[in-house]
């Protein structure tokens, strides 16, 4: 810019020689000045310009005066252009990660002090909307930074970094019965996050969007490989972690919905586990009909065999997780069909069934023929606490606990809805002293956690659509937003200590 500056210059005076031939030519400072048409040439010759106007005396005072006052406008301008406030920001760190992670969110370059609302929406595989909003007051440095800060109103309360993904809901004039499910684990959850202007709501159209950003929540990580099985009548999903092995692995077991769920097998497998996710009813490839357990002892034995006999599993180092109806077919694998688990998780599940065995294999009857001990709630909805109640199990189906013979971690959630999961753990830790082994018994106990003790930071569902035919049913399931997501948060953690423990070291 210099350079320039210093060419205009020089022309002027070759101008100026050439119109007065002989004589010496002289440009004022100030014409150095105007020669120039760039700011910075004029800021960087300034300080030259006023030494050479003070010690040539080359005009009087009044006129410096004036020349000085240009100049300090001059300088104001550029000031103030440099001046303006930059965008309000909202980040979301790091932009993907597993589902069981924390995200960093922070919010910067926002007027101090004032209210402002952070959002999170998102949509389920099926489509409908899920939301979660916060209140937040900006700090005096125009921040807000969920780790540190406390939620004054909203979906949650108080100092809650991940509360945005917990408490998402179904958003207001959605389907009822809605339950957060992820059917396939090879896509994200998709989260927008969206700082607004003041305490509002999202369902408030008029407000004031002020920065946004997006984040990805996985429960399969990079280089984890996805199998289906269906090998030897067994049918599951077989989850690897990245490289050669070989891994200690879980046999994973879900409750009466049915089906195939794999969102917590993806995420063992993430975390260095193999895990297979084994279907036992209510899928198309099991035999019919689907709403009994149409398979025996044999095929839970077949499963952990096909786990043991996998060339990237540790054969000797494999645990059974189960939750709901699936704590009854751990502890039977554990203690009753000859294979050896290193440990056994049991999530709010019965010790027994109120369902008759078909067969000597170990076949159930049809789940209805267990309705007398249904209850309801004043809206209709159903719980089937009562089943599970140790006094209502029948003799036959009870397991043989004091057979166990590894370390048994069982997990309760008091304000479950859906088993009597406190009245089960009282029997499992009274047996298992009268045995001689209750160094093999952990119990953790959750205050206001319902039936549904899922991987950390998914959001909670009270109740939920149970089945549509005969008739639509809403089945409870219980738990509060916040202790429920604390008793999520630390029971996970204590799981794959458990794990690491037993499994790995």
């Amino acid at each position: 810019m210099q350079d320039k500056g210093l060419r205009l210059i020089s022309n002027r005076r070759e101008v100026l020689s050439q119109a007065n031939p002989g004589s010496r030519v002289y440009i004022s400072p100030w014409d150095q000045l105007a020669d120039s048409d760039n700011i910075m040439v004029r800021a960087t010759l300034s300080m030259v310009t006023l030494r050479q106007l003070i010690d040539m005396k080359m005009i009087p005072c009044i006129t410096l005066h004036r020349r000085l006052t240009c100049l300090h406008h001059t300088a104001g301008a550029v000031r103030w252009r440099s001046s303006y406030r930059q965008a309000p920001v909202l980040t979301a760190t790091p932009a993907r990660a597993l589902i069981d992670e924390h995200i960093s969110v922070k919010g910067r370059f926002l007027t101090p002090h004032c209210p402002v609302t952070v959002c999170a929406q998102m949509h389920s595989e099926d489509g409908d909307l899920w939301e979660s909003f916060a209140h937040y007051n900006t700090n005096a440095d125009g921040t807000i930074n969920l780790a540190r800060d406390q939620s004054v109103g909203g979906s949650y309360l108080g100092c809650e970094p991940m509360g945005l993904f917990w408490a998402l809901q179904p958003a207001l004039g959605g389907r009822e019965g809605l339950r957060l499910r992820k059917k396939n684990v090879e896509t994200p959850y998709v989260v927008h996050m969206s700082l607004l202007e003041g305490h509002v709501s999202p369902s408030e159209q008029q407000s004031t969007e002020l920065a946004a950003v997006t984040t990805e929540r996985w429960y399969v990580a990079p280089g984890v490989k996805r199998i289906d099985v269906r090998q030897n009548g067994v049918v599951g999903t077989l989850f690897l972690p990245p490289g050669p092995g070989p891994f200690p692995a879980m046999l994973d077991l879900w409750g009466m919905g049915g089906g195939l769920v794999e969102y917590r097998s993806a995420l063992f497998a993430s975390r260095g586990y193999a895990s297979l996710s084994l279907a036992y009813f209510g899928h198309k490839d099991l035999p019919a009909p689907q709403n009994s357990i149409n398979v025996g002892d044999a095929y839970f034995k077949s499963a952990f065999q096909l786990l043991q006999d996998h060339h990237q599993v540790c054969a000797n180092r494999i645990g059974i997780i189960g939750l709901s109806f699936g704590v009854y077919l751990t502890l039977r694998i554990a203690t009753e069909y000859g294979v050896k688990p290193s440990c056994v998780i049991c999530i709010n599940g019965p010790i027994g069934s109120t369902i008759r065995l078909s067969d000597s294999d170990g076949r159930f009857e049809q789940f209805e023929s267990d309705d007398k001990y249904w209850t309801y709630d004043d809206q209709g909805h159903v719980s089937f606490r009562d089943i599970s109640l140790p006094t209502n199990l029948l003799p036959e189906t009870k397991v043989k606990i004091e057979n166990v013979a590894c370390p048994l971690m069982y997990i309760v959630g008091e304000d479950d809805l859906s088993a009597s999961s406190i009245e089960n753990a009282n029997v499992i830790e009274e047996t298992l002293r009268a045995a001689g082994k209750s160094h093999l018994f952990t119990r953790l106990s959750y205050p206001g956690a319902g039936h549904l003790i899922e991987p950390p930071y998914s959001p909670n569902s009270r109740s939920s659509l149970w089945s549509v035919k005969p008739k639509k049913l809403i089945t409870l399931w219980g738990g509060h937003l916040a202790p429920h997501a604390a008793a999520q948060e630390d029971a996970w953690k204590k799981i794959l200590d458990c794990m690491e423990t037993n499994l790995r070291l």
